[in-house]
């Protein structure tokens, strides 16, 4: 099934009668090539801030999220050279916090779409793209993610790996 999405989804929350806008968005969690025989899940390093995460980013206009989700992946690993595997069917949304928010302006936050990707036998991660992103990555164990991962994505990142592994892949 394929659908679009508009540029800016607006959602409206009541928060003190403020409207909120929620950045469209795809986030990869991705599974080194040695799946299955070897659960080991790729993290960045950001590079403007100590911060690891799953590579992700904006929904363009006209986009669907699986091309959003190669042309990311493409754009901040690398390559996309990956097996999708799965999705989650529920898109997560997390607000920015503050010092984040004047750098996302107009965007309180991201909703975002979930994809576990597998890279293929022969993908190589290329850190150095266009525009940098990342500085480091490493594989780790499901176990490890939340030894790297600190940052105020900590709980869509447990509902995320929650679901997946409830669904047989992790």
């Amino acid at each position: 099934m394929i659908f679009r999405l508009t540029f800016l989804v607006i959602i409206l929350l009541k928060k003190g009668d403020v409207l909120k806008k929620y950045r469209p968005n795809v986030a990869a969690i991705v599974l080194s090539s040695k799946y299955p025989d070897k659960v080991e899940v790729l993290i960045a390093k950001r590079n403007d801030v100590d911060a690891w995460q799953f590579p992700q980013g904006g929904i363009d206009e006209g986009e669907t999220p699986q091309e959003a989700l190669l042309r990311e992946l493409k754009e901040e690993i690398g390559t996309n050279e990956v097996e999708i595997l799965a999705e989650m069917p529920q898109w997560q949304r997390y607000d920015f916090p503050k010092r984040i928010a004047k750098k996302m302006y107009p965007y309180d936050g991201q909703e975002q779409k979930y994809f576990l990707v597998k890279l293929k036998p022969n993908a190589k991660i290329n850190l150095n793209t266009e525009i940098p992103e990342f500085e480091d990555y490493k594989f780790v164990s499901v176990e490890e993610i939340f030894d790297y991962v600190k940052s105020f994505k900590r709980p869509v990142y447990k509902t995320v790996m929650d679901y997946f592994k409830k669904q047989g892949y992790l």
